[in-house]
């Protein structure tokens, strides 16, 4: 096998030397700013300095990106977090993997036992619908007499009333 070019190996470089500025990840993971800085704020990224301005690495990029998928998939911030410290990790990936396996598998069966709520929430909806539509049919058609009221009692008017 042919060793790699030195084209393929400068590209390595850039791409590990590539910085981003928070404007370019928001852009790009289509997040505000704040949400970045919140991230920073509960130390899910770290990003260094330049002046003001924060520069992110691709490794802040990597994080950023398993923090949102840890979002998507309903994580809570703790578990994310120990997600992205699996990343930066340089222990052996086995009990990570199987410690992060079993932080999925909580997660799995929390969501099932909310889908069978759902489930459970959804049948006692169809069952009040179709008791509402039954008791709808029994009424009288809007616009048609009711016979409670024909039949009522009327008062005596008033001609009636003074004789």
């Amino acid at each position: 096998m042919a060793a790699p070019s030195r084209t393929v190996a400068a590209k390595d470089a850039r791409a590990v030397t590539r910085t981003y500025t928070i404007t370019e990840l928001a852009q790009e993971f289509d997040i505000t700013p704040r949400a970045i800085r919140f991230y920073e704020d509960v130390g899910l990224l770290t990003p260094a300095r330049s002046g003001r301005n924060r520069v992110y690495t691709a490794g802040d990029r990597t994080r950023l990106k398993l923090t949102l998928r840890g979002k998507r998939l309903g994580l809570a911030l703790s578990e994310i977090k120990q997600l992205v410290q699996m990343y930066d990790s340089d222990a052996d990936e086995r009990p990570q993997l199987e410690a992060f396996l079993g932080v999925l598998q909580d997660h799995r069966t929390q969501l099932e036992q909310q889908r069978d709520d759902i489930q459970v929430t959804l049948e006692e909806i169809t069952q009040h619908e179709e008791r509402c539509r039954r008791l709808i049919a029994q009424l009288p058609k809007a616009g048609a007499p009711v016979a409670a009221a024909a039949a009522a009692p009327r008062r005596p008017s008033r001609a009636r009333r003074a004789a």
